[in-house]
């Protein structure tokens, strides 16, 4: 039951950090909340398969913050390539004229 929480609680941060950050118009609307919600459920079951329980604290400041920092990883560094990577196609499709 607990790693249903902390999922949540992971597409919840990836929902929050979509709205926090510029240039969400370059990625879909569930796209950080679904890298939230499986960064928070990887980290969980690695730390549960280590021996964590789920009544600790550090499971569960490890499973959110694995969830925070990849939503954020994923607002910065994806939009970046997405434009620069747009701009390469046009130019290839336009002939280098727009």
């Amino acid at each position: 039951m607990e790693l249903f929480f902390v999922t949540i609680i992971g597409a919840c941060i990836g929902a929050i950090v979509r709205y926090i950050l510029p240039k969400r118009d370059t990625y879909g609307v569930l796209l950080l909340p679904a890298v939230g919600a499986a960064a928070t459920a990887i980290v969980w079951v690695a730390l549960v398969w280590v021996g964590l329980t789920f009544d600790g604290t550090w499971i569960w400041v490890a499973a959110i913050g694995a969830g925070v920092i990849a939503s954020f990883a994923t607002a910065v560094l994806l939009p970046r390539k997405r434009i620069e990577s747009d701009a390469r196609k046009l130019a290839e499709l336009s002939g280098g004229r727009a």
